[in-house]
């Protein structure tokens, strides 16, 4: 077997991206080219690497088996180029990916923690959502992934070995709502009268979950507005042009002109804050981060 590593970064990000287009938009690539490496892959492996879904394309038993030992081989190449050129960092790096909210009220009191505690880590961050963050986890891309689930809170994906999570915390999701105008003065609302209200919501594709939007509605909501950023979400709530949904942790960082409902009717939704990682010990710089989130908590 001979594997390039060009073709083992394909593989990679092809993990990661759960489409062959967009690991070639990351890499730079066109899509032939990755496709080609893909294919040169599998003649290599004796064996086939990838499954198109309707979901995105997923990687085979053998295809994570490869991977595996892929993140070890590109993580050496990486660490041989800093250690030729001189620029190998005496602090630990710790890759952590979170869902978007998180980063407003979980990782501030965490960096905080960590520069006190633990300054030789060196923690960089990124966003996405829970399956973008287990894709990534597993393709080797971030180390660490704050994450979120629903009940009945099952494994956050089916595939071999299992991701190591532990729950931080359970948070309720609630609905933000304009302080002045729409639901004014109220603290909870009922679930009828949220079917018809107007949306504001993350934008989402068949493979990821619609977020911004209350669960379980009947029909299809009214999404007037879409936006990945809170920030843009939480002033047009505050501006009167909608409402989102929010998890109960948001109160702290809310804008001026935003209020939180509960919502009457329907059982609490709640979603659960988990931390995960590749099976296996821990770096110590690892360590040192779950411990600042699950003392932040």
């Amino acid at each position: 077997m001979d594997f390039s590593s060009t073709a083992l970064r394909v593989l990679r990000q092809v993990a990661e991206s759960g489409s062959f287009t967009a690991a070639a938009s990351q890499l730079g690539y066109t899509q032939s080219a990755v496709s080609r490496q893909a294919a040169a892959l599998e003649r290599s492996a004796g064996a086939v690497l990838f499954e198109r879904r309707f979901d995105g394309v997923h990687l085979t038993p053998a295809g994570l088996t490869l991977l595996r030992h892929a993140r070890t081989i590109l993580d050496s190449v990486a660490e041989a180029e800093q250690e030729l050129t001189g620029t190998s960092s005496q602090t630990e790096q710790v890759r952590l990916g979170m869902f978007p909210s998180a980063g407003a009220v979980i990782l501030p009191p965490v960096l905080t923690r960590l520069a006190a505690a633990g300054p030789h880590i060196t923690v960089t961050t990124r966003e996405g959502t829970t399956p973008a963050l287990i894709r990534a986890l597993r393709a080797g891309s971030i180390d660490l992934a704050v994450l979120t689930s629903r009940p009945p809170h099952r494994p956050s994906d089916g595939e071999s070995p299992r991701l190591h999570v532990e729950t931080v915390e359970d948070t309720e999701l609630l609905v933000a709502a304009p302080t002045l105008g729409m639901f004014a003065g109220r603290t909870t609302v009922h679930v009828d009268e949220l079917v018809d209200a107007p949306w504001i919501a993350t934008p989402s594709s068949s493979a990821e979950p619609l977020l911004g939007v209350w669960p379980g509605l009947p029909g299809r909501p009214r999404i007037v507005h879409t936006a990945s950023d809170w920030l843009t979400k939480l002033h047009l709530v505050a501006g009167g042009f909608g409402v989102t949904t929010v998890p109960s942790r948001m109160s702290a960082v809310l804008p001026h002109g935003v209020s939180l409902l509960r919502v009457d009717g329907v059982p609490p939704e709640v979603r659960r804050i988990l931390l995960a990682r590749l099976p296996g010990r821990p770096a110590p710089g690892i360590s040192s981060v779950i411990r600042a989130i699950t003392s932040a908590a």
